[in-house]
């Protein structure tokens, strides 16, 4: 086929044929763009229709700068583009992350007098959200005289996307009509912005209305929820949908129920997905499998997968690195950790971040080498936080080690004045260490600056639902019974060896 055009694109050149519009609408499909351009170029005055064919190859394939020459073309040329050069442009500008160009091409559209294009105006609606420009994401919503349902769901998933999910959610109530994608886009919002209770709880709610079926996207971005909340009973039930529908071929939702049994603790099953995900697996699958292996103790495997990892060819991420490091802190293999720490500049040309400082501060602490964990902090080259001083901070407890706590607290209460645990903390290696003056002081501190200690809370999975207990709290409506049955367990527990069972 290629071959083909290119016979007739050289006939076209030569003799002047009239089939050059059809060729270069047809050069477009493929691949390679560059004899399409070239036949554009030789027309005298070509049509806006064949400017729009190659600006939209361009916007999907790339190089995407073409689309600005090509538009730049359009207009010192004489032509004048139509609202679909400006739906095409619009997705160029997302792509590209230039908020100046969407701008221009924004006075533009609205010279030529197209701002009343329905398509186009969702275009640039779509591409400010994604710019992070929402509020004129929503001038451009409230000028539109008919706003159709691909409209809203773009303003929705702009303010979902950018963190701002009251208004994501309101805009969502507001809707005369959803579809999949308006539910998709708020589910997504509140999956990738950590508010994972409101996620699932928003999916069971397009679950009971029963007119919708989810998609490929609906279930990759469920599923973290499931994954953080421990919802593991609930993710299977997904597994089973997205299995049934065809969707666990997608890498997607591969990777977000690996991440959903390594988080919840099932890494047998979880290693088991990893080698059904098989010659599909990215980064992505190595990554989930080799933090979940080194979240829970399977240190030896984590790194084992990690060296396979590398033996294959795949090139490391700075979360992968995270995984190895952990595995290593785990296991307390200082130099180990160290090698793999070192090689990330060295071999792989990969920045550490302050979340490999903080991996690192904590194998040093755990293996007791607590001077050089303080040493480590000191010479980290970005601000240190408090989760690395409290990492610091959690050693020295473990060591009992009074001097290098004081430092740790000293940043920590200047860092956040109002977290109760760093003086819990603090205050315990101080009694550890027989300093009774030392912890009267640090609880009457408390007092004065009324720091108090939150109350813990547990979240359980019962019945595909997530049930929240507080220390204390008798909201629950089943809290009489659940207190009732832990008595009974309590008691049971308490029985004297030798007796079986106890009428109650």
């Amino acid at each position: 086929m290629r071959k083909q055009l290119k016979q007739v694109y050289a006939s076209t050149l030569k003799n002047g044929t009239g089939v050059t519009k059809c060729l270069v609408s047809k050069l477009s499909e493929l691949p390679d763009l560059l004899y399409a351009h070239k036949l554009l170029d030789y027309l005298p005055k070509p049509p806006i229709f064949l400017f729009n064919k190659l600006i939209q190859a361009y916007s999907s394939r790339g190089p995407y700068y073409q689309c600005l020459l090509l538009y730049s073309q359009i207009l010192h040329r004489c032509s004048t583009p139509n609202a679909n050069s400006f739906t095409f442009m619009f997705v160029v500008c997302a792509k590209l992350a230039n908020p100046s160009i969407a701008s221009m091409l924004h006075t533009h559209f609205i010279k030529f007098g197209l701002d009343h294009d329905a398509y186009a105006s969702t275009a640039l609606i779509d591409t400010y959200g994604k710019l992070g420009l929402l509020h004129m994401s929503r001038k451009v919503f409230d000028l539109m005289s008919e706003k159709e349902l691909p409209t809203w769901n773009c303003l929705i998933a702009g303010y979902a996307k950018n963190g701002d999910l009251e208004e994501a959610f309101r805009l969502f109530s507001c809707m005369p009509q959803r579809n999949l994608i308006s539910w998709t886009a708020l589910i997504s919002g509140y999956s990738q912005n950590g508010r994972y209770r409101e996620a699932l709880e928003l999916y069971l709610e397009m679950e009971k209305d029963g007119n919708l079926k989810p998609n490929e996207v609906t279930i990759a971005s469920v599923l973290p929820a499931c994954a953080n909340l421990g919802a593991l009973e609930i993710g299977q039930r997904i597994e089973a949908y997205a299995r049934a529908n065809g969707f666990f071929n997608n890498i997607f939702v591969g990777n977000a129920l690996l991440e959903l049994y390594s988080r919840c603790g099932a890494i047998d099953k979880a290693k088991q997905l990893f080698q059904e995900i098989g010659g599909s697996r990215n980064l992505c699958s190595w990554n989930s499998m080799i933090m979940g292996l080194a979240v829970h103790g399977r240190c030896e495997e984590a790194l084992g997968l990690f060296d396979l990892m590398l033996r294959n060819g795949v090139s490391p991420d700075d979360v992968t690195f995270v995984g190895a490091l952990l595995a290593c802190t785990h296991k307390c293999m200082v130099d180990r950790g160290r090698e793999i720490f070192n090689s990330m500049g060295q071999r792989y040309h990969i920045t550490p971040k302050k979340e490999h400082y903080g991996c690192m501060v904590d194998l040093l602490g755990r293996a007791g080498l607590l001077k050089q964990a303080y040493d480590l902090i000191n010479t980290m080259p970005m601000e240190s936080d408090s989760v690395v001083w409290g990492t610091l901070l959690g050693a020295c407890s473990f060591h009992g080690n009074v001097e290098f706590a004081e430092k740790a607290a000293e940043y920590l209460f200047l860092m956040e004045p109002w977290n109760p645990g760093n003086y819990v903390i603090l205050s315990n290696i101080y009694a550890k260490a027989g300093l009774w003056i030392e912890v009267s002081n640090l609880r009457r501190f408390m007092k004065g600056f009324n720091v108090i200690k939150g109350a813990g809370h547990s979240l359980i999975e019962v019945g595909g639902r997530i049930h929240k207990f507080i220390v204390e709290d008798k909201s629950h409506p089943l809290s009489e019974t659940v207190s009732a049955v832990l008595d009974n367990v309590t008691f049971e527990m308490k029985i004297p060896e030798g007796v079986d069972h106890v009428e109650l």
